[in-house]
C-alpha cells in the first residue's frame, strides 16, 4: 500500500505540535514554575528545551521519515542485516497503548470540567465544595468510563476518516482555535487588578528565589520537564516524519514544533499566575492548581462561568491533539503489523483502547484497593511512572545511540537526512555532544526519575 501523506507543511508542524502541547504544558508547566522559583525556572527550562529536545526529536523525524514506516517497523528499514535495533519498536507500540490507557482518561476530566463549568456546576461553590466535586468525579465509575468512552470513540472516528480528511484537517481546526482561546484568557488573566505580582514572579528572572528553594532542584526540575514535554522516545514525532516530503530540513522543522509548543506553555502561565495573583491564591499548589484552584478562581471573577468555560475547553483541545496524534501512531503501528486497511485498525483498536484504559478509570473507586506505590496511590500512577521515567529517557536514549553511532544507522547518514531540504541545518560540530554528552544528560533524566520515585 502507497504511504499516507500530510496535505501541508503547515499540518505536519500542527500535528506535531499538538502531540507535544497537552496537559504537560498547561498543568504541570505552570505548577512546576510556581515551585521553582518562577522566572529563573522558565530560563532554565527554554535552555533544556533547546538542547535536549531539540536534537532528539529531529532524530525521531529523520528516522521516521527515511524509512516511511511507523515506529514499529522504521528501525527495521534502516538498520543494518542482523542487528536488534528494530526491538525498540515494539517497545515503543507498547508505549504508545500504556501512555493512552491513562491519557484518555485524563481527557475525560478535561470534558467533564468544561460541562460542570459550562453548566453552572460550581457557580457559588466553597473551597470544599469544589474538592467535594473533584471528589464525586473520581469516586463514580459510570462518569469515568463514560468520559473516556467519547475521547477514546471521538479519536478513532476522527483518525478512520483519513490522514488528510480527518487527522490533519481537525487538528488544523482545533489547534487555531486552541491558540486563540489561549491569547483571549491570557489578555484576560494580565488585565485583572493585583495581577501584577504574579506577572513579575513569572517572568522577571530572579536567581535568590531559585537559592531559596535549591538552585539544584530548579535546574533539575527545569531538566525534567523540557525532557517529557515533548514526548520523545516512542515514536510520537518519528511517525509524522513518515508522512512528509524532503523539501524542509527537520532540525528547522523541530524548531518550529518546539516554538510552538514552548509558547503555549508559556501562555498558560499568563493565564493561571495573574489569576492566582489577583486572588491571593499559591501557584505553585500542584496538580490540584486545575482541578480545585482554578475553578475557585473562576467562581470570584466577573462571567466566571465564561471564562471557566472557555478554559475548560482549550484544556480539552490541548488533550485531544495528544489524543489524535498517539492514535495515529498506535493504528499506523497496526497497518504495518498487519496489513490491514486504517479502518479495520481503527475499529479494532477503539475496542482495545476502551479495554485497556478500564483499570485507570476504576484505579480510583471500585478497584480503589490496588495501591501499587502504597497508600493514596492508583493504577495511573504505576502506568504513568513506567511512560514518563522508563519508555521516554531509555526510548530517547535509542534514538540518540541509533543516530549517532556506528553500530547503528550513524551520524552521518541521520544528519544527511536531517539535513535534506530548505530551512535550518544540524551543524557537523555538534557531533561529539549528540554522541557522548547527550546520552549521559539522557541517563542522569532516567536515574533522577528512579531515585525520586523510590529512594
Amino acid at each position: 500500500m502507497e504511504r499516507e501523506q500530510l496535505g501541508s507543511r503547515l499540518g505536519f508542524i500542527l500535528l506535531s505540535a499538538g502531540c507535544a502541547i497537552g496537559i504537560g504544558n498547561v498543568w504541570k508547566f505552570p505548577y512546576m514554575v510556581g515551585q521553582h522559583g518562577g522566572g529563573i525556572f522558565v530560563l532554565f527550562y527554554i535552555f533544556f528545551l533547546i538542547v535536549l529536545g531539540l536534537p532528539i526529536m529531529t532524530m525521531e523525524f529523520s528516522v521516521g521519515r527515511a524509512s516511511r514506516k511507523s515506529p514499529i517497523r522504521s528501525f527495521q528499514v534502516l538498520e543494518k542485516p542482523g542487528q536488534k535495533w528494530h526491538i525498540h519498536g515494539v517497545v515503543a507500540m507498547i508505549g504508545n497503548y500504556l501512555l493512552m490507557m491513562f491519557y484518555s482518561v485524563v481527557a475525560g476530566w478535561m470534558l467533564y470540567y468544561f460541562y460542570l463549568t459550562a453548566s453552572g456546576g460550581f457557580e457559588g461553590a466553597s473551597s470544599e465544595e469544589v474538592q467535594a466535586i473533584f471528589d464525586q468525579m473520581l469516586e463514580r465509575p459510570g462518569i469515568l468510563v463514560g468520559c473516556m468512552a467519547i475521547v477514546v470513540i471521538a479519536g478513532m472516528f476522527i483518525n478512520s476518516m483519513g490522514l488528510q480528511n480527518g487527522l490533519e484537517r481537525i487538528t488544523k481546526v482545533m489547534m487555531l482555535i486552541l491558540l486563540a482561546l489561549m491569547l483571549v484568557l491570557a489578555v484576560h488573566s494580565v488585565l485583572l487588578e493585583g495581577g501584577r505580582e504574579g506577572l513579575v514572579f513569572y517572568l522577571k528572572p530572579d536567581i535568590g528565589q531559585a537559592c531559596e528553594i535549591g538552585l539544584g532542584d530548579t535546574i533539575v526540575g527545569a531538566m525534567n520537564q523540557a525532557f517529557f514535554t515533548l514526548s520523545l522516545g516512542i515514536g510520537s514525532m518519528a511517525i509524522f516524519g513518515s508522512y512528509i516530503g524532503k523539501d524542509r530540513t527537520l532540525f528547522g522543522e523541530s524548531i518550529n514544533v518546539a516554538v510552538l509548543d514552548t509558547f503555549v506553555a508559556l501562555i498558560a502561565g499568563l493565564i493561571i499566575f495573574p489569576a492566582c495573583s489577583a486572588f491571593g491564591v499559591e501557584a505553585g499548589s500542584g496538580p490540584s492548581l486545575i482541578f480545585l484552584t482554578l475553578p475557585n478562581i473562576f467562581n470570584h471573577l466577573p462571567l466566571g462561568r465564561l471564562w471557566g468555560s472557555l478554559f475548560f475547553v482549550f484544556l480539552t483541545f490541548a488533550a485531544f491533539s495528544t489524543v489524535l496524534a498517539v492514535f495515529e501512531n498506535i493504528i499506523s503501528c497496526g497497518m504495518d503489523l498487519t496489513g490491514c486497511s486504517r479502518k479495520k485498525s481503527c475499529a479494532i483498536n477503539l475496542v482495545l483502547l476502551f479495554v485497556l484504559s478500564l483499570p485507570c478509570a476504576l484505579g480510583f473507586n471500585l478497584w480503589s484497593g490496588i495501591q501499587p506505590f502504597g497508600a493514596g496511590s492508583t493504577i495511573m500512577d504505576v502506568e504513568d511512572f513506567i511512560v514518563s521515567n522508563v519508555l521516554l529517557p531509555l526510548g530517547s536514549l535509542v534514538y540518540l545511540l541509533f543516530c549517532t553511532s556506528r553500530h547503528g544507522w550513524g551520524w552521518n547518514a541521520f544528519r544527511e537526512e536531517a539535513n535534506t531540504g530548505k530551512g535550518v541545518k544540524i551543524p557537523n560540530a555538534i557531533r561529539g555532544y549528540c554522541t557522548y554528552i547527550l546520552p549521559i544528560i539522557v541517563l542522569f533524566i532516567f536515574g533522577m526519575g528512579i531515585y525520586d520515585k523510590f529512594f
